[in-house]
Order: C-alpha cells, then sequence, then structure tokens
C-alpha cells in the first residue's frame, strides 16, 4: 500500500486502514481545500442513477477515499444521497459503492464523484440546450458546468450511465440508439477524451413489471452501442429487484448494481495501468 499506514477507528466496530494521502485529502475538505489528482466519474441519466433507495447505515459511512461534488460545486465526503435532482425523493444510488469498489482496487487513490443525473429525464433532453420540464433544469448544459469545475481538482476515468425508462415508448424507443451513440460521442468530444469509458446499466428487470416491446428495444439499442464501442462496457442487472415500487432497485440491489458497474469498468481497463 503507497503511503504510511494509519489506523482510523470510526465506531466501535469500524476500522479503516489510511494512507497518508488519504488523510490529507480528509483534512483538505475539513479546511474548505479540494483534494488534488481526484480519479473523476459521471454519474448520469436519470431516476436510478440518482438514487432513489432508502438510505441505510452502511450509506451514511464516510469513505476517507470517496468525495462527491456537492449542489455548490464543492467536495465532500461522499454520503448518500449524492444527487440532489429532486431533494423530496432521492436516495442510495449506484455511485458510492462504485468509488469504494473503484478504491479498493487502487491503493492510493481518490475518487471524485459528479452528480448529473435527473429523475424522469428522456435522452432527448441531455442534448444541448434541452430543457426538461419537470424538474426545470438542463441536463446536459447543467452537467456541463459540473463536470468542468470538477476537472480543475482531477482527470476524467469514466462516465456511468443508466437511464432509458422514459424512453420505452413507441416514439422514442426506435430513436434510442442513435441518440445514445450521439450522447457517447458528444461527452468524448467535449471534454476531449475519446477513449473515456462509457458504462451502461441494464434497464430494470422486475417480474412485477413484464417488459413491453419498447424496453425490449430500448435494452437491444444499449446493448448493441456497446457491441460497437470497445470501450463502452454493458452492466447486468439480472437478479436485482425493487423497493417496493417496481421502478427503482432498492438499497441492497443498487449497491450491487454499483459493484457491478466497476467490474464492468474494469474489465474494459484492465490492460491499462492507473496513474
Amino acid at each position: 500500500m503507497k503511503g504510511d499506514a494509519i489506523r482510523l477507528f470510526l465506531g466501535p466496530a469500524l476500522l479503516f486502514v489510511l494512507t497518508t494521502e488519504n488523510v490529507r485529502a480528509v483534512e483538505a475538505i475539513n479546511q474548505k481545500l479540494p483534494p488534488s489528482a481526484l480519479h473523476l466519474f459521471v454519474l448520469a441519466g436519470q431516476s436510478n442513477m440518482a438514487g432513489r433507495a432508502s438510505v441505510e447505515a452502511i450509506d451514511k459511512q464516510i469513505d476517507p477515499r470517496v468525495f462527491v461534488l456537492d449542489e455548490s460545486l464543492h467536495w465532500k465526503p461522499a454520503v448518500d444521497p449524492l444527487h440532489f435532482d429532486k431533494p423530496q425523493v432521492d436516495g442510495v444510488g449506484i455511485g458510492k459503492s462504485f468509488a469504494i469498489a473503484y478504491a479498493d482496487a487502487n491503493p492510493g487513490v481518490n475518487v471524485g464523484l459528479i452528480p448529473c443525473a435527473v429523475g424522469g429525464t428522456s435522452i432527448k433532453v441531455w442534448a444541448p440546450s434541452a430543457f426538461h420540464k419537470q424538474t426545470k433544469t438542463h441536463p446536459w448544459d447543467d452537467g456541463l458546468v459540473r463536470i468542468q469545475a470538477a476537472l480543475k481538482d482531477g482527470e476524467l476515468k469514466g462516465i456511468l450511465w443508466h437511464q432509458g425508462e422514459s424512453d420505452t415508448n413507441q416514439y422514442s424507443a426506435p430513436k434510442y440508439e442513435q441518440r445514445l451513440t450521439e450522447l457517447i460521442q458528444r461527452y468524448r468530444s467535449t471534454f476531449h477524451a475519446p477513449d473515456v469509458p462509457f458504462i451502461i446499466g441494464q434497464l430494470g428487470q422486475f417480474k412485477e413489471r413484464p417488459w413491453n416491446k419498447y424496453r425490449t428495444m430500448v435494452d437491444a439499442a444499449q446493448k448493441n452501442v456497446c457491441e460497437k464501442d470497445s470501450a463502452c462496457g454493458f452492466v447486468s442487472s439480472d437478479n436485482l429487484v425493487h423497493g417496493g415500487d417496481n421502478a427503482h432497485f432498492s438499497s441492497s440491489s443498487v449497491r450491487e448494481f454499483g459493484r457491478r458497474y466497476y467490474h464492468a469498468y474494469s474489465l474494459l481497463t484492465e490492460n491499462q495501468l492507473v496513474h
């Protein structure tokens, strides 16, 4: 492990082993200074990326290696909920468990999560100047501001995407593959990152809500995009369950989903050195 090992007790049953780099990062947050050299990940899409699962005790625990860019563009230790698109319903999402898995695999690294997801958005509003009436936001434009602010403190390492539920209809589903391809290209060209990994999570497969042909079309479109793009990974939602609303993953399932996102990411980058 890089750096001198330091033990920090955060509770009677919880023990973290920190490096000196981790300690300095936490101290920087306490002093309202940004940690440096963050490995940055964008969290984009709609409600399952934003997180709607119930916040449990484990979700409130601070991992000193994982930070989140808050609504005012300041870094803070990542504690769910990470998003703020709909404060009355925001809960646990994919981001934190992904970040912990990434940090576990890369000792000495600090992770910066950039929440950009907006619940209820179709893919067509993830374009320049597009407006989402329900939340009165501009998902692409607002996310652009947030990512640009975060890039001052680190390097973009990946984009995590979960979206598509709002496009499972006769009008949007046939256009989804083209729009998703354009979105990925827009992210990469905007941030001059032609090979940045783009990870797509599968729509929920809940037995209480059987798929119609339009959900199947969106699912096929996402898989097709990943088959054509060597820097795109697809994450299965097999055996994950909802939290009682037939729409959003449960707390345990969404944490598992985050770990699966990391597995898909690692498959794309396993031959690359983390630096």
